[in-house]
C-alpha cells in the first residue's frame, strides 16, 4: 500500500515540468502579453549602455562612428576624432614602442627586431602610399589587422590607437623636417653631432686627396 502511494506521488510530481522546462520566448518572437506584441522589450529612454564592471574595452555605448571605427559612411576619415595634445603624442609613443616596434622598428622604417630575425618585412611609414593614407586607414589596420599583421583591438584601446597614429604622423613629419621647421627659440636646444673624424671645412674626404684625383 505504501509502495503504491509513493509510486502515485512520483507520477503526480512528474506531470509538472515548469522548473525543468521554464517557459521562454525565442529571440524576436511574438508575444500576446505585451500590447505591442514584442517579446523583446525596448531600452528605457535615456538609458546609457555599459559593459559589466571590469569588462574589456570602453565601458560606454560606442555611438561615435568616427571615433570607434575610423570611418564615416564607410569612408576613412582624415581628421582625428579626439583632441590631440603633446601628452597624447607622448602616450602614443609609449604604446607604439610596446606594440609596434617589434615589426616596424623604433623609427617606423619596417625593420623591427623580428624582421631582422627573419619575419616578413613590415611596412615602412615613409612610403608615398602610407604618407598619403588618411588616419582612418591606420585605425582600421590597428583594429582589424592587415596582411600578416594581426588585430591589436584587444591590446590597444580605441583612443590610444588614435594617439599611436598621432605619433606615427609625428615620425613621418620629422623624416622630412628641416632646421627651418624648428621654432627659432628651440633651435638652440638642438644637439649638433660632430662631423666624422678627418672631415671638416677645408678637409678632403678619405680617398679624395690631391694625389687621388
Amino acid at each position: 500500500m505504501v509502495t503504491a502511494a509513493v509510486g502515485l506521488l512520483m507520477l503526480l510530481t512528474a506531470c509538472r515540468q515548469d522548473m525543468q522546462n521554464e517557459p521562454r520566448y525565442k529571440p524576436l518572437a511574438e508575444s500576446e502579453f505585451f500590447s505591442d506584441h514584442r517579446s523583446a522589450r525596448p531600452m528605457v529612454e535615456g538609458t546609457v549602455a555599459r559593459r559589466p564592471e571590469g569588462g574589456p574595452g570602453d565601458p560606454y555605448l560606442r555611438i561615435d562612428e568616427a571615433r570607434y571605427t575610423g570611418k564615416i559612411d564607410g569612408e576613412d576619415i582624415d581628421q582625428f576624432p579626439i583632441p590631440i595634445a603633446k601628452a597624447d603624442i607622448e602616450r602614443g609613443q609609449t604604446r607604439f614602442n610596446i606594440y609596434c616596434t617589434p615589426c616596424h622598428g623604433r623609427v617606423g622604417d619596417g625593420n623591427g627586431m623580428v624582421v631582422l630575425r627573419g619575419f616578413r618585412q613590415a611596412a615602412s611609414y615613409y612610403t608615398d602610399k602610407l604618407e598619403r593614407a588618411p588616419v582612418g586607414h591606420y585605425f582600421d589596420v590597428i583594429s582589424n589587422g592587415f596582411g600578416a599583421m594581426p588585430s591589436y583591438a584587444s591590446r590597444i584601446q580605441p583612443d590610444d590607437r588614435w594617439r599611436v597614429i598621432a605619433y606615427i604622423r609625428a615620425l613621418q613629419l620629422s623624416e622630412s623636417a628641416t632646421l627651418a621647421d624648428v621654432p627659432a627659440d628651440q633651435q638652440k636646444n638642438l644637439v649638433v653631432e660632430p662631423a666624422p673624424r678627418g672631415i671638416g671645412p677645408g678637409t678632403a674626404a678619405p680617398g679624395q686627396g690631391a694625389n687621388n684625383q
